[in-house]
């Protein structure tokens, strides 16, 4: 199943220099879950700081998990949204 995942940086809580020592670590996780085939598509937002990522899991609880892996999740500097997709059901035929 597929999972969007909307962060934002808590940008009202920390600096850009709190940021700073935590976005090598941050790339390198993203890295890994791309090659764990978790990842799926990663966007960064124009709005605000933050991303977007297409996250590809057997369930919620393991998307959650997997953003929950992120340095800056774990530090608590992230906010995020994880909403479950489907299928467009004009793809499919009708019964």
């Amino acid at each position: 199943m597929q999972y969007l995942a909307i962060s934002r940086r808590r940008t009202d809580r920390y600096t850009d220099a709190e940021f700073a020592p935590h976005i090598a670590a941050e790339r390198q996780r993203v890295r890994e879950l791309y090659k764990e085939e978790i990842l799926r598509a990663i966007w960064v937002r124009k709005d605000v700081p933050g991303a977007v990522m297409l996250l590809e899991c057997d369930d919620e609880q393991r998307a959650r998990a997997a953003f929950a892996s992120l340095p800056l999740a774990q530090r608590d500097m992230l906010e995020v949204q994880v909403i479950p997709l489907a299928g467009y059901p004009a793809f499919f035929p009708i019964e």
